[in-house]
């Protein structure tokens, strides 16, 4: 099981940008997906998550700015992050759970790298 994150990079405040995550070696449309990211020197935190049924959650920072979406037959999850803030600046990472998203990262069985999103003020 596999998963590859990448969409990073250095933006201005108020851009737009997307992340995708890539899984393989499960059968993606039954787990749900996770985003996390962490800041230089503090903890992981949940982003977003969307479950097998479609189901989403957002971490309360960035709701109304983010949007998680899937595609199975790519077998990838989407963050299309939008009014980015210099405080988004993180390494993201995606993690992957049977069936239903939850917010508690050791929930979560299987972690791609990090990418790293800058967001410059």
């Amino acid at each position: 099981v596999q998963l590859q994150a990448s969409g990073g990079g250095v933006v201005q405040a108020g851009d737009s940008l997307r992340l995708s995550c890539v899984v393989s070696g499960l059968d993606f449309s039954t787990y749900a997906v996770g985003w996390y990211r962490q800041a230089p020197g503090k903890e992981r935190d949940f982003v977003a998550g969307m479950s097998s049924n479609d189901a989403t959650d957002y971490a309360a920072s960035v709701k109304d700015r983010f949007t998680i979406s899937r595609d199975n037959a790519q077998n990838t999850v989407y963050l299309q992050m939008g009014s980015l803030k210099a405080e988004d600046t993180a390494t993201y990472y995606c993690a992957s759970r049977y069936g239903r998203t939850v917010r508690v990262g050791p929930l979560y069985s299987v972690w791609g790298q990090g990418t790293l999103v800058t967001v410059s003020s």
